[in-house]
Formats: structure tokens, C-alpha cells, sequence
């Protein structure tokens, strides 16, 4: 699982935006969206969080990745 800092993320048509390019290099991930924190968390994704990050980024929305806690 990953979790992204999404700044300009800002609108339901942004997390739809963001979930697209998600799905587009991980078909099978699952995606939630908490737009007020601006943190998108990914799951059941084999690829490296930076293909997730590139893929949201290329769609207008950079990405940061958040470290695990603990």
C-alpha cells in the first residue's frame, strides 16, 4: 500500500483525474481519495510508488510519496 501527497488535487473531477492515471499503469489497484487532506492511498499495486508518482504527475497532479509511519 501508498500513500500520496496530492496538492493540487482540489475536486471530485481531480480524484477521478488521479484515479485514472492510477489505473492506467495498475489496472487492479484500489484506490481512496481524502480530498480534504489531499492524501490519495493505493493498494494491491506490484509497481514502485515512483511509477505511481510519475503517472499521477503526468496527469497534472504531483505527487509526493509519504513515508510509513513507524
Amino acid at each position: 500500500m501508498y500513500r500520496l501527497k496530492v496538492e493540487k488535487m482540489g475536486c471530485g473531477g481531480c480524484t477521478k483525474a488521479v484515479a485514472r492515471a492510477v489505473q492506467a499503469v495498475e489496472p487492479n489497484a484500489r484506490i481512496d481519495v481524502d480530498l480534504g487532506a489531499k492524501i490519495v492511498t493505493v493498494s494491491g499495486v506490484a509497481g514502485p510508488v515512483d511509477q505511481i508518482a510519475q503517472a499521477i504527475a503526468a496527469a497534472g497532479y504531483p505527487a509526493e510519496p509519504l513515508r510509513a509511519a513507524g
